[in-house]
Order: C-alpha cells, then sequence, then structure tokens
C-alpha cells in the first residue's frame, strides 16, 4: 500500500490550461503534462494521480482552488459519475470551439496536406434530448454513493437500471433522469424498473451471470414514434406478459414492444432473435419527405435533427447533377444512399451487415428509389474493379466509415478508380487525417465542415471534400 501511494502522489494547485484528446483537461506540472477529467480551462485543482507514466499524469480532481470563468452549471443531478456528458461543466460556444480546434489539429497534425480554410462548426439543433437510442443495464451491483457507503444504514436494495460507471464494468449507476433522450425515455425506464422491484425480479448480476431482466433498449423518432426492447437472461412466459401488459397499459402511444432472450456472456443483441410482443417491428424517420424503417438491429444516425444536416452537407459537396454513378461505402440502412439517390443516375450502397442491406432495400422500396443497389460484405473484398466493371466506375464515391478509418486496400482501391469527387464524412478526425493522407497522392481536400452530433460530449464529426487533382 505504501508504495502504491509514493508511486501516486497529489498534485497541488495544478492550473488548467487547455482540453486535451478525448475531451480531458490539461495542466503541467514541471513539465510533466496531467490529464484531468471533469476540469476545464481556467480551473486551480489539486489532482490525486491514478496513472503514472514516463511522459504523462492522469489523475482525477479532488480539491478546487478557483474555479474557471468560463465554467458553468451542470444540469444533470448524475454529472461527474455517470460516464456520458462529461463536458457539461463547459458552456456549449466553447464546446463548439475545442471540437473545431481538434478536427484542424488532427487534420494539420496527421494528415500533413495542403488544407482549406475550415468552415465553422455546425452546432446541434438541440443542445439536449437529441439522441433517439439509449440502451440501460440492469444489475444486482448498483454502485453506491458516498453517503450510502458511509452510512450506518443497512442497504437492502443494490438493484439499479442505468449506465455503467466508467472504469467498472460491474456498477451500474441507478439513474433516475437523463436529458439525453426525449419523452417517454425516463418514463418507461423507471416504470420497468419499479414494477421490477415491486415484484422482488432478479437484475442480471455481471460477475456471476445470473438474474433475469438484464437490458433496457429505448429508441425513439421524429416522428413521435417510439421502440422499447426488453432483453431477459432466460425466458418466463409469465413475468414476461406481465410486465409487457404493464407497460402497455401505462404507455399506449408506445409503437413498438419488442424482446431478446439472452443467454450468452456478452450483452449484443446483433446475433439474437428479436421477439415481437405487440405493435409494429419498426419506426419510422423522416428525413425531407422521405421515410426510413427502423428496426431493433438498425444502424440510424443517433442525433436525427443534425443527421439531416450532415447529410445536406454531404449531398452539397457531391455536387450531383443527375448523371453520376455514386458509390456509398458503409452505407449503413441506406440512409446516405437514399438521401441522394434523386439527384444521381445510380447509387451502389455497400454495408458489412446483411440485415442492415436488407432495412437499405426496404427504404428504397418504400420511397418509390429504383436507382439504387446495395451489396453486403467485407468492403475491401466486395470494392474491387470487377465491381467497377459491372456496375461502372463512381464518378462521385461517399464513404462514412467507423472510427477506425478505412482498411488500406479500400484506400487503394479508391486511388484506382479515380472518382472526380470523394466525400469523406467521419466519426474520427484522426483516422480521417490518416486516410486523407494516403489519398494525397491524387486528391487534394477542397472543403471541411465540421458537424456537432453530440453535445456535451469530446465526439465530433467531420465532412472532407477531396477533388481529383
Amino acid at each position: 500500500m505504501g508504495r502504491s501511494r509514493r508511486n501516486k502522489p497529489l498534485l497541488e494547485r495544478v492550473v488548467i490550461s487547455d482540453i486535451a484528446a478525448e475531451g480531458k483537461a490539461l495542466g503541467k506540472v514541471n513539465d510533466t503534462v496531467v490529464f484531468v477529467p471533469l476540469a476545464a480551462p481556467g480551473d486551480v485543482v489539486d489532482v490525486q494521480v491514478t496513472k503514472k507514466r514516463k511522459r504523462y499524469y492522469e489523475g482525477r480532481p479532488v480539491r478546487f482552488h478557483h474555479l474557471s470563468d468560463i465554467r458553468t452549471e451542470p444540469f444533470c443531478r448524475h454529472f461527474g459519475i455517470c460516464g456520458g456528458c462529461k463536458w457539461q461543466h463547459i458552456p456549449y460556444n466553447e464546446q463548439l470551439k475545442f471540437k473545431q480546434r481538434e478536427v484542424w489539429n488532427n487534420l494539420k497534425r496527421i494528415g500533413k496536406v495542403e488544407l482549406p480554410e475550415i468552415s465553422p462548426i455546425l452546432p446541434s439543433p438541440e443542445e439536449r434530448f437529441y439522441r433517439n437510442k439509449l440502451e440501460f443495464t440492469f444489475s444486482n451491483r448498483r454502485w453506491l454513493s458516498p453517503e450510502e457507503m458511509e452510512s450506518d444504514e443497512i442497504i437492502s436494495n443494490k438493484n439499479g437500471l442505468g449506465f455503467h460507471i466508467p472504469g467498472m464494468f460491474d456498477k451500474v449507476i441507478d439513474i433516475e433522469e437523463c436529458h439525453l433522450q426525449r419523452t417517454p425515455s425516463n418514463e418507461v425506464r423507471l416504470a420497468v424498473r419499479n414494477f421490477a422491484l415491486e415484484n422482488n425480479w432478479p437484475f442480471f448480476d455481471l460477475k456471476t451471470q445470473e438474474g433475469f431482466l438484464r437490458t433496457l433498449i429505448i429508441r425513439t423518432s421524429s416522428t413521435g414514434e417510439a421502440m422499447v426492447i426488453i432483453v431477459f437472461y432466460h425466458d418466463d412466459k409469465k413475468k414476461r406478459e406481465q410486465l409487457f401488459e404493464h407497460l402497455i397499459k401505462k404507455f399506449p402511444d408506445v409503437t413498438s414492444w419488442m424482446y431478446v432472450i439472452n443467454e450468452k456472456a456478452n450483452d449484443t443483441i446483433t446475433d439474437l432473435k428479436v421477439h415481437l410482443f405487440s405493435g409494429r417491428d419498426h419506426i419510422f424517420e423522416e428525413m425531407e419527405g422521405l421515410k426510413f424503417k427502423i428496426g431493433p438491429k438498425s444502424f440510424y444516425q443517433t442525433n436525427s435533427l443534425q443527421a439531416y444536416n450532415l447529410y445536406k452537407v454531404a449531398r452539397s459537396f457531391a455536387g450531383l447533377t443527375g448523371n453520376e454513378t455514386v458509390y456509398d461505402l458503409y452505407t449503413g440502412t441506406g440512409t446516405i444512399a437514399n438521401f441522394i439517390a434523386h439527384n444521381a443516375r445510380k447509387v451502389i450502397g455497400i454495408e458489412y451487415v446483411p440485415e442492415a442491406i436488407e432495412n437499405a432495400e426496404e427504404n428504397s422500396e418504400l420511397n418509390g428509389i429504383s436507382n439504387t443497389r446495395f451489396l453486403a460484405g467485407d468492403m475491401k473484398d466486395i470494392l474491387t474493379y470487377d465491381l467497377f466493371e459491372k456496375e461502372g466506375f463512381p464518378d462521385v464515391l461517399i464513404t462514412d466509415p467507423p472510427r477506425a478509418g478505412m482498411h488500406e486496400d479500400v484506400v487503394r482501391t479508391i486511388l484506382n478508380a479515380a472518382p472526380e469527387k470523394v466525400v469523406y464524412v467521419s466519426c474520427n478526425s484522426a483516422t480521417q487525417a490518416r486516410d486523407i493522407n494516403l489519398l494525397d497522392a491524387r486528391y487534394k481536400v477542397s472543403a471541411l465542415q465540421p458537424v456537432d452530433m453530440f453535445p456535451h460530449t469530446h465526439h465530433v464529426e467531420n465532412i472532407a471534400l477531396l477533388e481529383r487533382k
């Protein structure tokens, strides 16, 4: 224990000077960088070191001597404990400045290519209640507050329904109110939790893999529809029907009631059957007169209103005249492909997940769109010269890869295909910058547009237009 304390000192009166990668605040002590969560530039704070490395420390704030002038009061009672919305203490206009700077710094430092002037970041239309999907975890080992820990009172109820505590896979904070998703999200979650507590149903034990109630997924849409998916560890028809009948009576306007039986060690449901209990097996999103069918496993941009703004920028960068063959890489459920289809001659969408491709095809059919074609499989295996020979070489290519960016083989194929324009939508400007560096052999960056999809977090999207040299 003594050695551990010596190696992890208390750093006094650290001046926080900046925001670094992953949203952590940054200070310096004797030329050693210190990363501190939940602090803001201008704070003066004592930091308890939790991780010590040769070139940097990581720590947690234990005492504030001075609070930054840019600070604002967090709006959520769970701030600082819950793993989400870690920038609530920073005003939204300041968050946007940090995000824009991060995009620019990554593109300059990693991309190492000539860049145009970056456009001002697009703020989210909503700063709260902007998410259309949340997943909550049941746990019989909920996080206990310091007051509960220090109390002499015996705590008999350790069940909780909420989010994982950062760094503690088996601890869940019992969420009373979440500011991320519109009604009926909070109301449904509390109703499920309270009904389970009243009936003494076992919440899941993440360590021993025992219990009945496992996870709760709530999806909402801008059309006002809602989908509720309850994941049980094992099936109990009587209890399941009891719970759903109670909820349906309480929330008659919910569109879709579904459930999953998950006996696996992990929480993912992508490989499991989703059963419909009542209502429709889908909800609808709408965008510019187009309808998008959203199923329990569908990928759809989490911030519906801002997704529309993002897609408008992507379409504008593409500059379509109606004569182009467009390839939409990592198409998901075909949202971008269908959104731009009326402006193109033909759109080819490619995605790894077969169920997503089924959704994309359904969405084309739903909207009377006949000039799209969707293919499922590994991008580097499908995007080949043979495909171009069959479907036509791309005039414009739109890519929206996962955080890891594009595989080098995919970048190489794009360079060989040589479309006039590449519109690169990214949720990670660092990997985007790496890919842009590879594409620099044939393309110049003509426009940059950061887009904030996730207020009160450090995450930021960026759209880059690359034109053939």
